[in-house]
């Protein structure tokens, strides 16, 4: 067995500089997701004070990419609460979400909006799993 002398610094193992990388690469990501938030903020109160004659669907859909920019940012801040693990159900809602937007902006064939619909089912049967199965906590 080889020991180390005290003055010799060991290289910085792999798994610690790729979660820096990860843990930067999010702080950036949430940078952009706060800009694009507020775009959609400001898309908003212009659309108040002008109130333009746009349809209530293209309204619906800022609504909802409002919602999922909202939904990113705070599955990244549980992430770091979490101790660097991204909860599912996050992902579930997101999911969910970018279902509805689809089905209001991609009305037009009633066999996609069905399908949409199972695929909203099926995320929301998921999360119903998720939340009836008993978490496995370590215990003290």
């Amino acid at each position: 067995m080889l020991s180390q002398s005290k003055g010799t610094r060991s290289l910085p193992n792999i798994p610690t500089v790729l979660q820096f990388i990860l843990n930067t690469a999010l702080v950036f990501l949430v940078g952009i997701l706060c800009v694009l938030l507020l775009k959609e903020i400001i898309y908003f109160i212009q659309f108040f004070i002008l109130r333009d004659e746009a349809p209530i669907h293209h309204l619906l859909e800022r609504i909802l990419v409002f919602f999922l920019y909202f939904e990113f940012i705070a599955m990244i801040a549980k992430y770091f609460q979490e101790n660097y693990h991204f909860p599912l159900r996050y992902f579930l809602y997101i999911g969910i979400t970018a279902m509805i937007r689809l089905i209001i902006v991609h009305h037009d064939n009633p066999l996609h909006t069905l399908l949409y619909a199972c695929v909203i089912l099926v995320l929301i049967i998921g999360y119903y799993i998720i939340n009836s199965t008993p978490l496995r906590r370590k215990k003290p």
